[in-house]
């Protein structure tokens, strides 16, 4: 049993925390040159990602082209110590190491694991598969010449990520169902056809935008087919054998339909899941840990699942 909170309907006002954010920043006047909405994007993290807790140590390394940034968990946890893989989001299109260093930070503190963060291509320069195949190839890494390198157990692995990071995750733990022994995944992106009643209802937001999304989507996989299992997950024909998973919602978040339909889907397969359903929250509050206690809150039930499943490993 766990200590699972209900599920909200999306319903009531956002945190006050939140709403000063969206009042400062409503994220309906995104730039549109790509360089600039990378630098306001980075610029949030900055402004209210707060003070990381502490960690052992921070390396950056590459996995062939990739860049990646290790975390190791401070010495009294070493002994248990297995390994999440964590994919950023920002739409496949923006983020990077230093915008989800604070996060990475919070979950290797809290899991007492490594935390490799993954420098995954973005697109529209880089569109699909490049993002799916660079965490693959670092999941591979973490299970082998990683786990060499860093000394964790390659054999006790976690994939995580946020939004677009996290539809990334679901991948790999889809390609990888053998050393994958859990995803843990913060308001998941799932469905590039925008079928969600989400979609509908937070199309104007708060923050992130069902045209956003479309746009994102667009970029990200090109001439695809939007129902390609490996661009949306949720609508696999089979969700058996997928690990035990715990997902983030956020109440008022167009993507919040993707993250509750996958859940039911994944319990109607027999899956363990945990959904952590925050009221008052928008898309994109993990980042926020130095300004919305919700998000520190939220980060420590990531690193708590991902140890306890770890620890069964």
């Amino acid at each position: 049993m766990t200590d699972e909170p209900p599920v909200w309907d999306g319903a009531g006002p956002l945190h006050p925390q939140v709403q000063a954010i969206v009042d400062a920043d409503p994220g309906d006047a995104e730039p549109s040159d790509l360089l600039a909405r990378r630098g306001a994007y980075a610029a949030i993290a900055d402004r209210l990602g707060g003070t990381p807790p502490a960690v052992a140590a921070v390396a950056d390394d590459r996995v062939g082209a990739v860049g990646v940034r290790v975390y190791r968990p401070l010495p009294e946890a070493e002994a248990i110590a297995g390994v999440i893989v964590y994919a950023h989001g920002g739409g496949w299109q923006l983020g990077d190491l230093n915008g989800f260093d604070r996060v990475a930070h919070a979950l290797c503190a809290a899991s007492g694991h490594h935390v490799v963060s993954v420098d995954y291509r973005l697109a529209p320069e880089h569109r699909f598969p490049a993002a799916r195949d660079d965490v693959l190839d670092v999941v591979d890494w973490a299970g082998g010449a990683g786990a060499d390198a860093y000394g964790w157990d390659g054999r006790r692995l976690v994939v995580a990520g946020d939004s677009a990071g996290a539809q990334l995750a679901v991948v790999a733990a889809r390609e990888r169902p053998g050393p994958i022994c859990a995803q843990v995944l913060a308001y998941p992106a799932l469905d590039a056809t925008l079928s969600g009643a989400s979609y509908t209802r937070f199309a104007s937001g708060p923050m992130l935008t069902r045209a956003a999304m479309a746009r994102l989507w667009r970029d990200y996989r090109g001439d695809e087919d939007p129902r390609h299992p490996h661009l949306s997950p949720l609508l696999a024909t089979a969700h058996g054998g997928t690990p035990p998973t715990c997902i983030v919602l956020a109440s008022h978040d167009v993507l919040r339909d993707d993250g509750l339909t996958y859940a039911g889907r994944l319990r109607a397969a027999g899956v363990t899941v945990e959904v952590r359903d925050y009221a008052g929250m928008v898309h994109g509050f993990l980042r926020w840990a130095g300004a919305v206690d919700a998000a520190g809150t939220a980060l420590a039930a990531m690193g708590a699942f991902a140890a306890r499943e770890l620890a069964r490993t």
